[in-house]
């Protein structure tokens, strides 16, 4: 079992004991996402790695962060705030995030070690940063500082 499993389920536990209604049902939310996750990679043929389990953790905070949006327009603050708690449980789990700086130190590397010279090697370079850096920051970001370094 994988040490993020292990910890879902003790961090469930935790929650069950200590009476905390919403940090249990964020986890079982999450653990209900990853055994979605599981069957699908099953019927491929494959196993679901760490990597996978942080890429879809980010996926839920993205996905979160969107909702508080529109709830915070739609005057539902309410919502937005219930949000923002799942969002704060679902980072809990998540490595640190990466600062600008070492996102940019990580995007310079990865251009070297790939000898990305144009647009063209953009894919190479986010293949590198996903493979090292899965839950450590948001691809969306780094995606366009790849774009603009590539570009000069």
């Amino acid at each position: 079992m994988s040490l993020l499993r292990e910890r879902f389920t003790q961090e469930m536990k935790d929650a069950m004991k200590s009476g905390d209604k919403a940090r249990l049902a964020t986890i079982r939310m999450v653990q209900a996402a990853l055994k979605d996750r599981d069957i699908e990679a099953r019927g491929q043929g494959k196993e679901v790695s760490e990597e996978d389990i942080l890429a879809l953790l980010q996926k839920m905070v993205k996905s979160r962060q969107e909702s508080v949006g529109m709830y915070v327009q739609g005057g539902r603050e309410d919502l937005a705030a219930q949000e923002r708690g799942e969002i704060e449980v679902i980072q809990s789990f998540l490595p640190k995030q990466m600062g600008d700086d070492e996102v940019q130190a990580a995007i310079k590397a990865a251009i070297a070690e790939t000898g990305a010279a144009s647009m063209k090697d953009m894919g190479k370079v986010v293949a590198v940063l996903k493979a090292k850096f899965t839950g450590q920051m948001d691809f969306g970001k780094a995606s366009a500082a790849v774009k603009a370094a590539l570009n000069g």
